[in-house]
């Protein structure tokens, strides 16, 4: 693991995904060879206090993880009136091989819900480089009644993949948000959802897609 991924000793499972990215013609792009780093600039939002998120790289370079460990979202009962939303924007700058780009051709999340009959969850998220106007944005709902784990993966097919422009540094941005919906539920009852499970055992992975920067 890459020096400058950790972000107040909260620690990140490791999960290497190796998804080949397919290029237009039909073949696959390897990823570069040399190892990439990603340093956190900023991590701001109610979903990620300081301390509370980590990032790390697989070895193979065709992902990266991040744990969140106070990511909760709920309503109902005596929750805070704000609680009812949480989001994470996390600045990150990626250290890229000469000659490489990057783009996110999939994006897991994973946590746990429980909503009561009525209410609804809701995940989202956008991804954008600085300075870029191209911004992809995914959004998954959860309706209740439901008590269990739950899932959402963001796919982006080739043609539509936001690439970070080459010969520069920019920042990649990602903006996540949980929200949950009290509906037509009873105000007393709680309905809430998390981002990672609380043990920190289940993390958000992006797998990266790449190609060769014109004239390599």
């Amino acid at each position: 693991m890459a020096s400058g991924l950790l972000l107040g000793g909260a620690v990140a499972a490791l999960v290497t995904a190796a998804i080949p990215a397919h290029n237009p013609s039909g073949g696959f792009v390897d990823p570069p060879p040399d190892k990439i780093v990603i340093d956190v600039a900023t991590v701001n939002g109610s979903g990620c206090p300081a301390g509370t998120a980590a990032v790390a790289v697989s070895e193979d370079n065709t992902a990266f993880t991040v744990t969140y460990s106070d990511y909760l979202a709920q309503v109902g009962g005596n929750s805070d009136p704000t609680a009812f939303r949480k989001n994470c924007q996390l600045n990150l700058i990626v250290h890229v091989p000469q000659g490489f780009t990057y783009a996110i051709a999939e994006a897991d999340y994973r946590g746990f819900a429980s909503l009561q009959t009525g209410a609804s969850g809701v995940q989202r998220a956008s991804y954008y480089f600085q300075g870029s106007s191209q911004t992809a944005a995914k959004t998954h709902t959860f309706p209740g009644a439901y008590n269990d784990n739950w899932q959402a993966t963001d796919t982006t097919d080739w043609a539509q993949l936001v690439w970070a422009p080459c010969g520069v540094q920019r920042n990649f941005n990602i903006n996540t948000e949980v929200r949950v919906n009290a509906g037509t539920s009873s105000p007393s009852k709680v309905s809430f959802m998390t981002m990672d499970s609380t043990d920190g055992d289940i993390s958000t992975v992006y797998h990266m897609a790449w190609k060769a920067c014109p004239g390599k």
